[in-house]
């Protein structure tokens, strides 16, 4: 049941990925497709890829850096491929440590996790994939020094405050959604249409508006304010901020609607709620790395090849793109498990590897901490109704609610 409905959120979100999924699994580990280019399928092959900074990039048609550069600027392809990437992750490593990342994270989801276990502690259902979206949004918002006062208005008029006075943050998750959206389609083309690269702009500004007088007051114990003492430039920071807001919203809330789903769909949820101590705190890690690896939330990733190189016996050529199906590498070992050991292969692939291994791993896995660690003390939970969401980025629950097994 657990893979069914897996299946059913990836293609929803898009058919074309759910197609090519199914179809990589039977193919061989690296094979050039028409229009798409080499794909690739093996967690070696892909790690070999990831690592291999001299013959691949980010940045040229089939890297995501190409599509970031049409956004922001030709600025960036030196904060992302160049010298200038090496320096801002060497000052920007201390950010997001295991400790700064739960300092970070703490206090904006706490809220939001207790009343969820308040809520189905007292018997109500909660929808998992809207708290998500709130927790993060929250984040967010804490991450790059919004003013949520300016979204309230707009988000009653869309109908996105529930009267829980959240809605401001589903809006700024809405608005990092679409952003992320823009990009649906590109995995053949990178190359953006001007009213796309425009609409992109236009969400960018009002989402980072904020961050130049939060880069500039912000006190050392914020995301921003640390970006100041270590001397990240401003725009740097806003650079930063904006890579964090594409790539850390729908990614980090896809992976907590769908490892709850998991864990109730394959019966493991009672085994980590009856848990104790270390016990539940050991399965709680483990809840996480077995449910980044199943959903990997990022199921492509682009390069574009900048010399010839020789991948698995097959020769890739400068000027080709290679799309590295993670998700289909990562999932191949099998089904969701507790009881699943270390896999050497798979380590982290999910938040890609090499220099560009995901700035933000430490920070989704404490979302995703916090909440499985909450949803664990309210006791074993059941899916009672979802829906995956149709025609995103990142494959998700548009609804998820679950209610408390007595």
């Amino acid at each position: 049941m657990a893979g069914r409905h897996e299946r059913t959120v990836i293609r929803s979100a898009s058919p074309a990925l759910g197609a090519l999924v199914s179809a990589a699994r039977l193919g061989p580990r690296i094979l050039r497709v028409p229009r798409l280019g080499w794909v690739v399928r093996d967690p070696v092959l892909i790690r070999e890829l990831l690592v291999d900074h001299r013959s691949t990039s980010l940045l040229g048609e089939g890297g995501v850096g190409h599509l970031w550069s049409q956004v922001l600027g030709d600025w960036v392809e030196d904060l992302f491929d160049g010298a200038g990437h090496h320096s801002l992750r060497t000052r920007a490593r201390d950010l997001f440590t295991e400790a700064a990342a739960h300092d970070l994270v703490a206090p904006a989801a706490s809220p939001v996790t207790a009343l969820m276990t308040q809520r189905l502690m007292a018997g109500t259902t909660v929808d998992i994939a809207d708290l998500a979206r709130v927790l993060v949004g929250r984040i967010v918002v804490a991450m790059l020094g919004i003013d949520v006062t300016t979204f309230l208005a707009e988000a009653d008029a869309a109908g996105l405050d529930h009267g829980d006075d959240w809605g401001a943050y589903r809006l700024v998750f809405a608005r990092g959604e679409e952003l992320a959206a823009l990009a649906l389609g590109t995995q053949s083309d990178t190359t953006l249409a001007p009213a796309t690269v425009d609409r992109a702009r236009q969400i960018l500004e009002g989402l980072t508006a904020g961050v130049p007088r939060a880069y500039r007051t912000a006190p050392e114990s914020t995301v921003l304010g640390r970006c100041r003492a270590l001397g990240v430039t401003e725009q740097e920071a806003t650079g930063l901020a904006s890579l964090l807001l594409v790539a850390g919203t729908e990614t980090a809330a896809s992976a907590i609607a769908r490892t709850a789903a998991l864990l109730a769909d394959t019966g493991q949820a009672a085994r980590l709620a009856t848990a104790t101590g270390s016990d539940r705190d050991d399965l709680v890690e483990v809840a996480v790395r077995e449910g980044l690896r199943v959903t990997t939330p990022a199921p492509v990733i682009g390069r574009h090849i900048t010399r010839d190189v020789t991948v698995g016996g097959r020769t890739l050529r400068a000027g080709d793109r290679v799309l590295a199906l993670t998700y289909v590498a990562n999932t191949a070992p099998g089904a969701f498990d507790l009881d699943r050991p270390y896999l050497p292969d798979n380590r982290h692939l999910w938040f890609g590897a090499g220099r560009h291994l995901c700035l933000g791993a430490a920070v989704a896995r404490a979302e995703l901490r916090q909440v499985i660690s909450a949803l664990a003390a309210a006791g074993p939970w059941t899916v009672v109704d979802r829906e995956a969401a149709r025609r995103v980025l990142i494959p998700t629950y548009r609804r998820l609610v679950v209610r408390r097994v007595a």
